[in-house]
């Protein structure tokens, strides 16, 4: 609970069975969380039984793909505020408390990994990447006039209940699959005029990612994004 919201943390999973527990004690930690939601999406390995040993509520889709698992954890989260987050082990669940603070001015918070000084060691963000990252947000920018933006592909962001209710009728149009982030960020931007982004942690991930872990498959979901940022623009939503 913060100030009277219930807040929820919606974590999608397919192949961090390693780090998930630590994730979700670590969100409950900080004593503002109320529910976490885990998303299994075809999990690999002892998934299952990891989040068995905490207090999260595991929730199945079976429709593949990181978009499809985040609109599942956001359709049935109830909280007040509702924040998305990788379960890698990549971002720091201290920094929910910055989230938070800036909840009390902005229904919606974007996370952004493109500062150097919080890449921590061994963190995937190679100098081409963050570039990319930093570019489609700034196209994201300009053509859709939004906030200052930096960051098209970080999980960690927090919408308020009024929002994530304004941009629910839109799942229908998206893919479910990597290119989600930017998606949802031209809805929330559509929609919301008051949006922020703030700097946040970013870590050395635990195993293999499916969408990211190598410059050539992080610039092969970045070439999918980009036709999807400039269609939106002429698509009445």
């Amino acid at each position: 609970m913060y100030r009277g919201k219930k807040v929820s943390v919606v974590i999608p999973t397919y192949n961090e069975s390693q780090t998930i527990r630590q994730v979700i004690d670590s969100f409950f930690a900080t004593g503002f969380v109320d529910e976490v939601l885990v998303v299994d999406n075809n999990a690999i390995g002892n998934t299952k039984e990891e989040v068995g040993k905490t207090r999260a509520r595991l929730i199945v889709e079976t429709k593949q793909g990181y978009g499809n698992a985040l609109m599942c954890g956001l359709a049935q989260a109830s909280g007040d505020l509702v924040v998305m987050v990788e379960a890698d082990g990549t971002f720091e669940p201290a920094d929910l408390h910055k989230f938070l603070l800036y909840s009390d001015d902005f229904p919606v918070v974007f996370g952004t990994r493109t500062s150097r000084a919080a890449i921590w060691s061994g963190a995937f963000m190679p100098f081409p990447v963050r570039f990319a990252n930093w570019l489609w947000a700034k196209v994201i920018e300009v053509l859709y006039n939004g906030p200052v933006l930096t960051d098209v592909g970080c999980t960690f962001k927090l919408i308020n209940r009024n929002s994530l209710e304004k941009i629910k009728k839109y799942f229908a149009l998206s893919k479910g699959d990597g290119t989600f982030s930017p998606e949802l960020m031209i809805w929330l931007v559509h929609h919301e005029k008051k949006i922020i982004e703030i700097p946040v942690i970013y870590k050395e991930r635990v195993g293999e990612s499916g969408y990211t872990g190598s410059v050539w498959k992080a610039g092969k979901l970045g070439f999918k994004m980009l036709p999807l940022i400039i269609k939106y623009r002429f698509k009445k939503i």
